[in-house]
């Protein structure tokens, strides 16, 4: 799935887009700049009487008034719910792993500080942090082999160069420093977590067109297969977090300790964005 020209594209290995969401009650986006999406799974929220449903996807709606649009597998759109404080959202993710509850979790901007919400299928919201750091685009829940991370959203920061962790209590630690330049445009943007099996995956992220930023970026979706990343010493549960300007890609392996490495770059004019993905084992 990708978000392009304000609107959602199906993306095969052959690379071709294919619309989706469209007519009466699909997706058209507002014309904001970074419409960040996160895909949910399959999973019955009991205590909220609704479900998550696989292949659904969860999109950052900015502007006047700030909301999460929910568009169906089969490409029928709706508000899931609007922030509860306004602000500029920044990152979206979906909990897969259950520690805050198997729901939809989404950063907002709010004057000078920076918020972490949860939303479950009916839209109702719960703060999670009203000091959460500062980030943006692709965040992601840790699997609870993470080391002492486990569980906890994992959020790189293009600003300071740091990788932070937010736990359901609220309470954030910094993880590492990412060891590659920091600042806006160029700094680490992008994570995602090693699936198994990943010699028979390939890893995609969306390289956008930026016009006045350090990198211009290629209008188009990078790949790297798992047998590099393999071969570059990346494991199952690690994760891997690219940045910005030229898609400088790092791993972070956490046990008892973290541990940070350089594993790949992508071409220089590319310009990364939101979540990394991967397809299923070949």
């Amino acid at each position: 799935m990708a978000n392009a020209d304000y609107h959602l594209f199906l993306v095969g290995t052959s690379g071709a887009p294919v619309p989706f969401a469209r007519g009466a009650h699909g997706y058209s986006g507002k014309r904001v700049s970074e419409a960040y999406i996160a895909m949910s799974g399959q999973r019955r929220l009991g205590g909220a009487g609704c479900s998550f449903h696989r292949d659904d996807v969860y999109i950052l709606q900015s502007g006047k008034s700030p909301a999460i649009v929910r568009v169906t597998a089969v490409g029928r759109a709706s508000t899931l719910a609007k922030f509860p404080h306004g602000g500029a959202p920044g990152a979206i993710a979906f909990d897969g792993v259950g520690s805050f509850g198997h729901r939809v979790l989404a950063t907002a901007q709010v004057g000078k500080h920076f918020e972490l919400y949860a939303f479950d299928c009916r839209g109702h919201v719960r703060t999670i942090s009203k000091k959460a750091p500062r980030v943006e685009g692709g965040i992601a829940v840790a699997p609870m082999t993470f080391g002492s991370f486990g569980g906890e959203l994992i959020a790189p920061d293009e600003h300071s160069g740091q990788i932070w962790a937010i736990g359901a209590d609220g309470k954030s630690r910094k993880l590492a420093d990412s060891g590659i330049p920091k600042g806006g445009d160029i700094g680490v943007e992008s994570a995602g977590f090693a699936p198994g099996k990943l010699g028979r995956r390939i890893a995609y992220l969306a390289d956008r067109a930026s016009p006045g930023s350090p990198t211009k970026g290629t209008n188009s979706i990078l790949r790297l297969k798992g047998g590099a990343l393999l071969k570059a010493g990346v494991g199952a549960g690690d994760l891997i977090v690219v940045a910005e300007a030229s898609a400088r890609t790092i791993a972070v392996h956490c046990a008892a300790s973290c541990s940070v490495r350089e594993v790949a770059t992508g071409p220089a004019a590319a310009h990364a964005e939101g979540h990394i993905v991967f397809s299923a084992p070949r």
